[in-house]
């Protein structure tokens, strides 16, 4: 299938709704010239609640839902802000099922946390499966005062393996610059994931905003030893997406493959619009297109 340039892409794809509100069109233009059948996008990497440093512009949840079904966005699976350095991690599970309940209006997909630096994660992690029907669970090592050499780490993947969930594994939140001069949470080392997954190789685990080391032999590890995937988020620089995966003339062997990729905007902290235009500037057929939108992260969740 040929690749789709900017102009055949902004006229078939799920997108034009979102390429023309970065325009200014407004919400009837954009939705009178997005096609009815189009498919929509599943975004793996949202937020809610209140980021713990400052106030986002779509900290709000009927407001960041409302966003998302501007931009084509049919499923969203939303961890929590609140896990980051909440210790009660049961009150942070149970506000986020609500919460998605409340307001997402089908849209919002919960995704709990456990911590293993706390007493009882296996017990969130029941709570999470059982009460709550959550597909998965997100860790955010450094912020949660452990790393993935924790003691417990494998014994997570193997639960989540047993009850058939989702492990999403956020390696950076914002970048180091930035940070809040007490909270230092540092790089989170990708090597224990790798020696992990040999023993566990069923587990079904998602890495978000990786960026990897400078050498790159991290995501390598993980591509070529793991069955990890991986979101776009902290994919940077023009045609990014192309690059990586292959699609460019230039870089014909692929460092992630397509099949292993799938739409991730880090909302609210990013603009849901940045992921979407790595999308419009990368040399994208309408296979690949489909498959990062949606097509695998469907696999990997089917619908609830």
């Amino acid at each position: 299938m040929p690749p789709l340039n900017r102009r055949e892409f902004l006229h078939r794809s799920a997108l034009t709704g979102a390429a023309l509100a970065l325009t200014r069109s407004s919400p009837s233009a954009i939705a009178a010239t997005a096609s009815a059948d189009s498919p929509g996008i599943i975004d793996t990497n949202v937020n809610l609640f209140r980021w713990p440093f400052r106030k986002l512009k779509y900290s709000d949840t009927p407001a960041l839902v409302a966003k998302l079904r501007r931009h084509r966005v049919i499923e969203a699976w939303s961890g929590s802000y609140e896990a980051l350095l909440d210790k009660d991690i049961a009150g942070v599970n149970e506000r986020l099922a609500a919460e998605c309940r409340t307001h997402g209006g089908g849209l919002l997909r919960p995704i709990g946390s456990v911590n293993l630096a706390w007493p009882d994660w296996e017990e969130d992690l029941r709570r999470c499966h059982e009460i709550f029907k959550m597909p998965g669970v997100r860790i955010f090592p450094g912020y949660q005062p452990f790393d993935l050499g924790h003691a417990d780490f494998p014994r997570l993947l193997e639960l989540v393996a047993q009850r058939g969930l989702l492990l999403q594994i956020a390696f950076a939140m914002e970048d180091s610059r930035v940070q809040h001069p007490l909270v230092k949470p540092g790089p989170v080392v990708a090597a224990p994931l790798v020696v992990a997954m040999k023993r566990v190789p069923t587990a079904k685990v998602q890495v978000l905003h990786f960026a990897g080391n400078a050498q790159g032999s991290d995501l390598v590890a993980l591509m070529r030893e793991t069955s990890v995937t991986i979101d776009i988020s902290r994919w940077e620089g023009n045609g990014a997406i192309g690059r990586m995966i292959g699609a460019r003339p230039e870089t014909n062997t692929p460092r992630v493959p397509v099949e292993r990729t799938l739409f991730g905007s880090h909302a609210p902290y990013f603009p849901i619009e940045t992921a979407i235009l790595k999308l419009i500037e990368s040399p994208l057929d309408a296979a690949q297109l489909h498959a990062i939108m949606q097509g695998n992260a469907r696999r990997l969740l089917p619908p609830a």
